[in-house]
């Protein structure tokens, strides 16, 4: 029976740290410019936080602001990375093309599982034209909870509750395949740590990797 697909997007398909660094750094000396922020930018403490929503992330790099400097600070990096992914400045990881159209070829729906919001995610599937196999991008804005085994779930849920695999780098992607029932595959790319690959049922580091799995897992329950 084939399984069904559920991919993170940052640091699993997008190579998020492309643009990462710029669109920070762009919205933070925009902070400067309006007297709101003195300092370095936040890019390591950013790096740390990775695979949270972006509403923790504003609350994590900036406690000591207000709601709406934080809310106009997701808004303009909002802005800036989509500039960055429409301007070519992304790129997705290696395979994943190659991946998808074997994926497509097996006959297993993939869907995108992402923190991200619509906006951001839009402009990657369309720029890269992932929509030729993907089924569906759930985004956490879509999710009460902002809890991203809760967005899995939503997933199975319409894909039919069939057999299903979670492919993720961090720990939130594990922790939702867990919650879910569903084993998950770890990559480990830019933003992935070893104590969090260790709570994955497998660990890749090439996406291709992921149909070699699929095919074994397949053939020992035949």
């Amino acid at each position: 029976m084939k399984k069904t697909v559920i991919f993170d997007m940052d640091g699993t398909l997008f190579q998020t740290n492309k643009i990462l660094e710029a669109s920070l750094v762009d919205t933070f000396n925009h902070l400067a410019r309006a007297g709101k922020w003195q300092g370095a930018v936040p890019l390591k403490e950013y790096q740390n936080i990775m695979g949270v929503p972006l509403p923790k992330v504003w609350e994590t790099l900036m406690p000591d602001h207000s709601e709406v400097d934080r809310n106009e600070t997701d808004r303009y990096f909002l802005e800036s990375l989509i500039a960055n992914i429409h301007g070519g400045k992304g790129e997705l990881y290696p395979n994943v093309t190659e991946l998808f159209e074997r994926l497509g070829a097996e006959g297993c729906p993939i869907y995108i599982a992402s923190n991200g919001l619509k906006r951001y995610l839009a402009a990657i599937v369309d720029y890269y034209k992932l929509d030729r196999w993907v089924a569906g991008v759930y985004s956490i804005e879509e999710i009460d909870s902002l809890n991203k085994s809760d967005l899995v779930g939503a997933i199975l849920a319409e894909a039919g509750n069939g057999p299903a695999v979670m492919v993720g780098d961090r720990l939130s992607d594990f922790n939702a395949g867990r919650d879910n029932n569903i084993p998950s595959i770890g990559c480990r790319f830019d933003f992935a740590r070893e104590e969090e690959l260790a709570c994955s049922d497998y660990v890749v580091e090439d996406l291709l990797e992921v149909a070699e799995i699929l095919k074994q897992a397949e053939y020992a329950t035949e």
